[in-house]
């Protein structure tokens, strides 16, 4: 079976409706067709609008956002500005309707934006006929958004016939899983429960619209998904449990950049926060994890890589520095010739706080500054390590 995707750049308005039939007016991006063996499976459409109508949006779960069913936010919340963009599949029962009047991709375009303003109460423009799998909004410090739960389990695959229970249950498992770890989300059985019952009832709708099949064939494929749902209810605990395990620490370390007044984001689906720390010497960035064996770890990235010819005299540089370090060490990693400083500390048993956090981030990127220059001077001016070492420690 052969699968081929083309996109289409629209660049135009279109004005889209609710279940109320209220308009609601959107910028269109780009369009997406996705045809297996020359048979339509899938219609993407990207757009943008403002953070006010987002809001709209948001409030009236328009384009299916069910609260139950979206993830988390990846680096905080969203912004006035600028605009927010959301990627959505259109309904698979609703594909022929597009098919019989657009055989390609522009004409698809060009049928849906003629649509808009001859026939907007069309179903193909209803907000209950798109699926959004990705909201997102670009912001200086990066990119923050979330996935919804149809980004794990597309729409299009409930229109199969046989719907894999695999792929049910491995769509399950990897979003509460990032919903666990992004933000730490407030994630708990209960509201596990909501999610799980949504669910199912969005499963039964799709598969009693898309399917033309026997009220039984229907009611097997639910059975198959309850039966995904027993055998998820184990791994979802477990998924609880671990995040539950981590969670202290983690809230402990956004605590601390937080108070301190550091810019930070989040790395998605990680217990880790990136950073960037401006010293006498120069600008790095540094990464701040937590572990699941109940520790923290600082990291300094050296702003520049050591190339191959000075990797033997950068081990020589760090080895030096590192005689006599109490708290932390430089690090070499000999196949790219990236350059860390690291502290950490087990806090098993105990609670990782504001001022250990402080000693531990403040001596790592002390000591990044403090020999910054002579791994500069050893990599760029030829310096021997050992000479570099001393005009450092004298």
């Amino acid at each position: 079976m052969s699968t081929h995707t083309e996109n289409c750049h629209l660049d135009s308005e279109l004005t889209l409706h609710n279940h109320s039939h209220s308009p609601l007016s959107i910028h269109a991006l780009t369009l997406s067709l996705t045809k297996k063996d020359d048979t339509l499976s899938e219609c993407r459409l990207n757009f943008q609008l403002s953070h006010e109508l987002y809001q709209r949006i948001d409030t009236e779960a328009l384009f299916n956002l069910k609260p139950e069913l979206r993830g988390s936010l990846e680096a905080g919340d969203f912004q006035p500005e600028p605009d927010i963009q959301i990627e959505a599949t259109l309904q698979p029962d609703l594909l022929p309707r597009l098919t019989k009047h657009a055989t390609n991709l522009h004409e698809a375009a060009t049928y849906l934006q003629n649509l808009s303003q001859e026939q907007p109460d069309n179903p193909l423009l209803s907000t209950e006929s798109w699926f959004a799998l990705h909201v997102k909004q670009p912001q200086e410090s990066g990119e923050t958004g979330y996935r919804t739960f149809w980004a794990y389990l597309n729409p299009c695959a409930i229109s199969q016939e046989n719907i894999p229970q695999e792929q049910i249950s491995e769509a399950m498992v990897n979003f509460f899983k990032d919903w666990a770890n992004t933000n730490l989300s407030e994630m708990n059985p209960d509201v596990m429960a909501e999610s799980i019952k949504e669910m199912t009832k969005s499963f039964s709708e799709l598969a009693d619209s898309n399917l033309e099949e026997t009220q039984d064939a229907i009611s097997e494929i639910i059975a198959e998904i309850t039966k995904a749902f027993e055998e998820f209810a184990e791994v979802a605990n477990e998924v609880v449990d671990q995040s539950d395990y981590n969670r202290n620490l983690l809230e402990s370390i956004i605590n601390f950049f937080t108070k301190d007044d550091w810019p930070f984001s989040k790395i998605q689906g990680e217990s880790v926060l990136q950073t960037a720390f401006q010293g006498k010497n120069g600008k790095w960035n540094c990464y701040a994890k937590a572990r699941e064996e109940d520790q923290f770890v600082f990291y300094s990235i050296g702003p520049l890589k050591a190339p191959e010819n000075k990797r033997r005299a950068i081990a020589e540089f760090i080895t030096r520095a590192n005689y006599g370090t109490i708290i932390g060490n430089f690090e070499l990693d000999y196949d790219d010739g990236e350059i860390h400083y690291k502290t950490s500390i087990d806090v098993e048993g105990s609670n990782l706080t504001f001022d250990l956090i402080k000693q531990l981030v403040y001596t790592n990127v002390t000591m990044m500054d403090e020999y910054l220059p002579g791994i500069l001077s050893v990599i760029e001016g030829d310096v021997e390590p050992k000479d570099a070492i001393a005009q450092i420690e004298s």
